[in-house]
């Protein structure tokens, strides 16, 4: 019987995965350093938790820069020709930042805690179980191909014992940055890790700031005066006539503004707001 069968194989160190995970040129490829500061409004969705969430944890799959689908903590999956039953392999020694082995358990807890807050959204999921070699095996009662990439939704990281509802300052991942210290709706702090597997292909920022400022005019201010790096903003005329900031999407269609020495791969995600919220993953200081 013929399979389903796609793998994403990490190469730290070698230039070819640098530039496909990022999307960068030769001449501008990311560097290591730096702390990005972040200014977000309180009413914006939450974006400190979902930008928080992105650094700190890590989803099985997900969509490059680039558009193509990679393992994250899974580094490969299959399925029959039915698309029904589908089979996970996980990352190898992977820990929390509690200092716990990742094991499929937590990634079957963490997707059955998804499941519950009516995160997944799969065609007539079945069964979700850890496999004898310590992956993971999803089993629908329709059949869906495109499974993998509906890992890849930013909501669905796996926490330890799939406690993937708690507040910043409680949060435990398997991502690039470890919480320091955190408060919900005003400010979070991340340290990178000194050891990671993405280690070479991820996580250029030695640590993260991400700072609530309701206002959006004072946000433009903390922007312009060198307070932070980048400000989610709607368009700003007073940026737009000092000069010397670069904006995303665009000038025109503004979500965010950033000094400009911060930089960001050639290729930006398309599928949500802010890079899909991988910036502080992603980005890098130039």
């Amino acid at each position: 019987m013929s399979r389903l069968d796609r793998r994403a194989l990490f190469s730290t160190g070698a230039a070819a995965a640098l530039l496909a995970a990022t999307g960068a040129s030769l001449s501008n490829r990311p560097r290591r350093g730096g702390t990005l500061r972040f200014a977000v409004p309180r009413d914006g969705g939450d974006l400190l938790g979902r930008m928080a969430r992105s650094a700190v944890y890590d989803q099985l799959t997900e969509v490059a820069p680039d558009g193509v689908l990679r393992g994250e903590l899974a580094t490969g999956w299959r399925s029959d020709d039915t698309a029904r039953e589908w089979h996970v392999e996980l990352q190898p020694g992977v820990k929390f930042h509690d200092g716990t082995d990742m094991t499929g358990g937590d990634v079957v807890a963490s997707l059955e805690a998804h499941a519950g807050l009516g995160r997944l959204g799969w065609n007539g999921l079945r069964d979700i179980r850890q496999s004898a070699d310590g992956g993971v095996t999803i089993a629908l009662s329709e059949a869906d191909p495109h499974l993998p990439y509906r890992l890849a939704d930013a909501r669905l990281v796996i926490a330890p014992g799939g406690a993937v509802d708690v507040s910043l300052a409680a949060m435990s991942g398997t991502g690039l940055y470890q919480m320091e210290r955190a408060q919900d709706e005003r400010h979070f702090r991340a340290r990178r890790l000194g050891q990671h597997y993405k280690d070479g292909l991820a996580g250029w920022f030695d640590a993260l700031e991400f700072i609530v400022i309701p206002d959006a005019g004072v946000r433009a201010e903390a922007l312009r005066d060198g307070y932070v790096d980048i400000a989610a903003l709607p368009r700003s005329e007073d940026l737009l006539n000092r000069g010397g900031f670069f904006y995303h999407p665009s000038a025109e269609d503004m979500m965010l503004a950033a000094a400009s020495h911060v930089a960001k791969p050639t290729r930006v995600s398309t599928r949500a707001p802010f890079d899909d919220h991988r910036i502080a993953e992603r980005w890098w200081m130039s």
